[in-house]
């Protein structure tokens, strides 16, 4: 059964095909059935430039734990970045708590 899970999301950044990277233009995340992990269900996440050939795409399966744990690291690592930025830009950092996975 499909479950029409799917957000979608502006990118910037780059991704790399075989030995060539390509500027990204979007970030697809969905849940559905795994198309090569030997998993069920599956966070699927494709980083791509629809400006490009239908090969400028890096996909990425998880399983939904795996899927919470990068969550988790993404918010310590995103915390962490705000509060170095704040810090060299001489903004003014506002320390939070962050939470372990």
């Amino acid at each position: 059964m499909c479950t029409s899970i799917v957000e979608i999301a502006r990118a910037e950044g780059m991704a790399q095909r075989g030995e060539a990277w390509f500027p990204l233009s979007q970030a697809v995340v969905a849940y559905d059935h795994a198309r090569h992990a030997p998993l069920g269900d599956v966070i699927s996440l494709d980083f791509l430039n629809t400006d490009l050939d239908p090969g400028a795409r890096a996909g990425v399966e998880l399983s939904l734990e795996t899927a919470k744990q990068l969550r988790a690291a993404l918010d310590r690592a995103i915390t962490a970045a705000e509060f170095e930025e704040a810090e060299v830009r001489g903004k003014g950092a506002v320390v939070g708590l962050v939470r372990a996975a």
